[in-house]
């Protein structure tokens, strides 16, 4: 018998801001718990997901019994371990890359989610994190020997592009999983324009207020053309990342980033945080909480909503043809 979306249950760890259950939610899945660390986050994730359970905690202290003993046992895994013991964009990442993953101390949350995955043992899960993860056969090779020792034999290193699914933003992250993920493209990319253009001086959205900015950088911004940024950040292996981008408003935003602050493609500002997770797909019903900076860093850390969206109603369509672990 074909289950409904509306009972498989959904529980998300590293849930952030609550980009990946969002997508779920909107896919008609039961999102029943976020698990993060961060305070503000875990006060958006609450304020936004009301049915469900937000666990504020240390994951290292979760346990697969303690999470079962609060909303059962979940049929779906989701969730993206922090990134920044493998990302080309941290200057101090470790060389070797099974350093990253088993001495590095964020770089060991991912070991943490597998660990979770194999004590609660979901029909599926879905874990993202940057390429980057994945990068290496060596890599590639321990993260299977660890899914498998905790009970699933088989995984899947599906390397997928928001934009690809109608997301304004640019964005590649590895989804691991224990099915093959191949969501229904959408025909066309949306641009910055498309997602942004109504909400220039709107006060009836959430987080919509303006950034305000210095008389000296406010003159800088103004010179400033298509493409053009304030300053470089120095990433791993020289590697310069611009920052504060004044948007193209015909194409894509590039990636979001916990610290991204774009410029308005015609006004002389900075993105508002509505604006920001416009282009991570997020609905305007989606609030953010916290300080100025906390908001922006959950708008970037977060999966864009129309991705997991994606993945979700894919997930949907094969479901009964997922063998149970």
């Amino acid at each position: 018998m074909r289950r409904n979306s509306s009972e498989i249950r959904v529980v998300d760890l590293f849930s952030g801001a609550g980009g990946f259950s969002r997508g779920f939610k909107e896919a008609g899945f039961k999102v029943v718990l976020g698990v993060d660390i961060n305070h503000d986050a875990v006060r958006t994730y609450s304020t936004n997901f009301p049915e469900a359970i937000a666990l504020e905690e240390d994951i290292r202290h979760v346990s697969g019994e303690d999470i079962t003993e609060l909303v059962g046992r979940p049929d779906v895994v989701i969730g993206g371990p922090p990134c920044e013991a493998f990302t080309a964009a941290n200057p101090f990442r470790m060389r070797e890359p099974l350093e990253r993953l088993y001495f590095d101390e964020r770089g060991n949350l991912t070991l943490e989610f597998v660990r979770l995955v194999g004590e609660l043992r979901p029909k599926a899960f879905v874990m993202e994190n940057v390429p980057a993860l994945a990068e290496t056969k060596e890599l590639r090779e321990a993260l299977a020997y660890e899914f498998k020792r905790v009970g699933y034999e088989t995984i899947y290193f599906n390397f997928l592009k928001a934009e690809d699914y109608g997301n304004p933003s640019r964005r590649r992250r590895l989804f691991l999983s224990n099915v093959p993920i191949r969501p229904q493209k959408v025909d066309r990319e949306v641009t910055v324009w498309e997602a942004i253009k109504d909400l220039s001086g709107r006060i009836d959205v959430p987080n919509n207020e303006p950034y305000e900015v210095s008389e000296k950088k406010l003159k800088r911004i103004a010179r400033m053309e298509e493409w053009d940024y304030l300053t470089m950040y120095r990433a791993y292996g020289d590697r310069n990342i611009p920052l504060y981008v004044r948007l193209h408003p015909d194409e894509l935003a590039p990636t979001v980033l916990g610290n991204s602050r774009f410029i308005h493609p015609f006004e002389d500002r900075f993105l508002t945080v509505r604006e920001q997770a416009r282009l991570m797909s997020y609905p305007d019903d989606h609030v953010f909480l916290g300080s100025r900076d906390e908001q922006y860093n959950q708008v970037g850390e977060a999966v864009p909503v129309a991705l997991s969206k994606a993945i979700a109603e894919y997930l949907k369509g094969v479901w009964n043809d997922i063998s149970p672990p």
